[in-house]
């Protein structure tokens, strides 16, 4: 009997049999694809929604700051907050202590829409671990932080 409810699979050909690193990257790749769509309805790119949590745990960091808190380029960052600058979720403003430095502060519309992406990231969230118990999510929580240090690890130590 065919699958009634098959998950869109990776390009080329599956593993033989499907290994655990395989499911990983198809659950991760659909999570990534549902995520972006869900979050686009609140009006937001990927990559957005980690710089708003970030300034709302600590609002006035400098590019650079966030840019090494997220592991991204510091570029990268530049061309995000512009970006999230010209949507009017962030505004950038001289430190005052020195002048060269430029903060960034969430605005009323960055609050508000942070408000609405932490409900579609409920929603993604009920959506993902639907038909899990209580249980089973803390043993999940629990791999996925072992593998997340695993890695860590070795990405560290390559990036020295």
């Amino acid at each position: 009997m065919a699958d009634s409810n098959p998950i869109p699979s990776i390009p080329g050909p599956p593993p033989e049999p499907e290994t655990i690193d395989y499911l990983l990257a198809q659950v991760c790749r659909l999570h990534r694809e549902r995520a972006g769509t869900i979050l686009e309805a609140v009006g937001l790119f990927r990559g957005q929604p980690p710089v708003l949590m970030r300034l709302h745990e600590a609002d006035g960091q400098t590019q650079g700051d966030l840019a090494a808190r997220l592991r991204v380029a510091p570029a990268t960052m530049t061309k995000m907050i512009q970006r999230m600058e010209r949507a009017g979720f962030v505004q950038r403003r001289p430190d005052a202590a020195d002048q060269r430095i430029s903060r960034v502060y969430l605005t009323d519309v960055g609050r508000a829409v942070r408000a609405e992406m932490m409900g579609a990231l409920g929603t993604l969230e009920a959506e993902t671990f639907a038909g899990l118990d209580n249980e089973e999510r803390a043993q999940l929580r629990g791999f996925l932080e072992r593998l997340r240090a695993n890695l860590r690890g070795v990405v560290d130590e390559s990036m020295e």
